[in-house]
C-alpha cells in the first residue's frame, strides 16, 4: 500500500487561490515548515494565521499576547509617572457625559431666551465691533448680544497687514490700547503693538467677562427685522446653514432676535462684508452703497470716525462698513479708526437708549485735540456728541 501523498499533484492549483491557501500548501505542518528559515523568522505571523483556522490551538498564544500587552501598558504607566514632579499621579474627577451636554445646552438656551430681546445687538466682532462691545460692557444695565459668523471672533485684527504680526495705531487712538493695559513701541505720530493678536485677545477677554454681554459665534445674520420704518432686530441662523445648508436642504428656517438698537460692524471683506447696509439698499431704505474708494490712510481714518452714525432708524454703522456706504477711502493696515469708530457707535447706542449722560463719563481713553482729557462731558452741544468728543477735526 503506497502512502497517500500530502497533495494530489494531479489536480491543478485553483486559479483564484488566495495567498493564505498557497502558503499553507507550500508549507504543511510537517518537518519542512518547522525547518524553514522563513517560518522561523515569522513565527508570530504564522501563529496568528494558524489561530484564524484553529482557534482552540491559538488560545495559549492569545493569552500570551494579552499578557505581553498588559505588561507593556503597566510599564508605560510607570514610566509616565517617573520624574513627573507635581504631575505624578495627576487624575481628573469623574464626570458623566450627559452632564457635559446638559451644562452646555441649558446655558446656551438660557442665553438665547434672555437675548431674544436685547438692548443692543452688534453684528460683527472685528476690531470695531469689539471696541463697541467693550464700551457697552461698562454699563451693566444694558444687555448686549454680539453676533459673529466665524467660530473665532476678531475679524482681521489677529494680524497687521498682509499676514504680518505687528499692529500700527495712529495717535491719539493709542490711548485706547493704554486703557486696555497693552504695551507698545512709541513713535511721534503712532505706536506699534508687537502683535495684533494682543489687542484682539485682550479686548475680547474683557468683553466676554462682562455679565451683560453674550457672544453668539458661528452665527450669521441673514436679514433684518424692519417694521414701522425702523430696524428692530436681526434674523439669524447657524453659519454652517447660511454658508452651506440653503443650497442642499429644501427648508432651513432661521431664528430671530429683537433689539432696541442694532450696530452693524460687518466690515468690508469676506462673505458677509457690509451686509447690513447692503440689505438696506436691497430694501431701498438707503440710496446706494458705492463701496469703499482706493486707499488713503490720512483721509480714511478721519472719515470713518466722522461718518459713524445711525444710517437708518434703529441701525448704527461702524468700522469699514462706513466706508462701504459712503465711498470713503480704505485705510489699509492701520487700526485706530476702528477703535474710535466702535467707541462712537457705543456712544450713539447709549444715546438712543436715553443714557447719554452716563455714557459720556465712561469714555476714559478719549482726549481732545490739545492732548488734555475731555472735561464737562455731560453737557450737550449742537450736533449731539457733547463737548467735541468724537467730533471731526479736519
Amino acid at each position: 500500500h503506497e502512502p497517500k501523498p500530502l497533495h494530489d499533484t494531479s489536480t491543478p492549483a485553483r486559479p483564484h487561490a488566495n495567498a493564505h491557501d498557497q502558503r499553507t500548501n507550500e508549507h504543511p505542518r510537517g518537518e519542512r515548515r518547522r525547518g524553514s528559515a522563513m517560518a522561523t523568522m515569522s513565527v508570530r505571523v504564522n501563529t496568528a494565521r494558524l489561530a484564524a483556522k484553529t482557534p482552540a490551538a491559538a488560545m495559549p498564544a492569545r493569552r500570551a499576547a494579552r499578557a505581553l500587552s498588559s505588561k507593556r501598558g503597566a510599564t508605560t504607566k510607570v514610566r509616565a509617572g517617573a520624574d513627573a514632579g507635581p504631575f505624578d499621579g495627576y487624575a481628573f474627577k469623574p464626570i458623566r457625559e450627559r452632564d457635559v451636554s446638559r451644562e452646555m445646552t441649558t446655558r446656551y438656551f438660557q442665553d438665547l431666551y434672555k437675548y431674544a430681546d436685547a438692548d443692543v445687538i452688534i453684528v460683527g466682532s472685528g476690531s470695531a465691533g469689539l471696541a463697541c462691545a467693550y464700551e457697552l460692557s461698562k454699563h451693566p444695565d444694558v444687555s448686549v448680544a454680539l453676533i459673529e459668523q466665524s467660530v473665532s471672533p476678531g475679524g482681521g485684527a489677529w494680524l497687521g497687514g498682509q499676514l504680518f504680526s505687528s499692529m500700527v495705531v495712529r495717535k491719539p487712538a493709542h490711548l485706547f490700547l493704554k486703557e486696555l493695559g497693552l504695551e507698545y513701541e512709541e513713535e511721534e505720530n503712532y505706536v506699534i503693538l508687537k502683535h495684533a493678536a494682543q489687542y484682539t485677545s485682550t479686548v475680547m477677554s474683557k468683553v466676554l467677562a462682562a455679565p451683560n454681554v453674550k457672544l453668539f459665534n458661528a452665527t450669521c445674520v441673514e436679514d433684518l427685522i424692519v417694521r414701522d420704518n425702523r430696524v428692530n432686530g436681526v434674523v439669524t441662523n447657524w453659519s454652517t446653514v447660511t454658508l452651506f445648508g440653503h443650497d442642499t436642504q429644501s427648508c432651513m428656517d432661521p431664528n430671530v432676535l429683537e433689539a432696541k438698537v442694532v450696530v452693524s460692524a460687518c466690515g468690508h471683506d469676506g462673505p458677509f462684508g457690509a451686509t447690513g447696509v447692503k440689505r438696506l439698499q436691497d430694501l431701498k431704505l438707503v440710496d446706494e452703497v458705492p463701496g469703499m474708494a482706493a486707499l488713503d490712510m490720512n483721509k480714511a481714518e478721519d472719515q470713518v470716525v466722522a461718518n459713524t452714525r445711525e444710517v437708518y432708524p434703529g441701525m448704527i454703522i461702524t468700522g469699514m462698513e462706513v466706508a462701504e456706504v459712503d465711498g470713503a477711502p480704505r485705510m489699509g493696515p492701520t487700526f485706530g479708526a476702528m477703535f474710535i469708530s466702535g467707541q462712537k457707535a457705543a456712544y450713539l447706542a447709549l444715546k438712543a437708549l436715553g443714557k447719554e449722560g452716563s455714557a459720556l463719563n465712561t469714555f476714559t481713553s478719549l482726549e481732545n485735540q490739545t492732548g488734555a482729557a475731555p472735561k464737562n462731558l455731560g453737557g450737550k452741544k449742537k450736533g449731539g456728541l457733547g463737548g467735541g468728543l468724537f467730533q471731526h477735526h479736519g
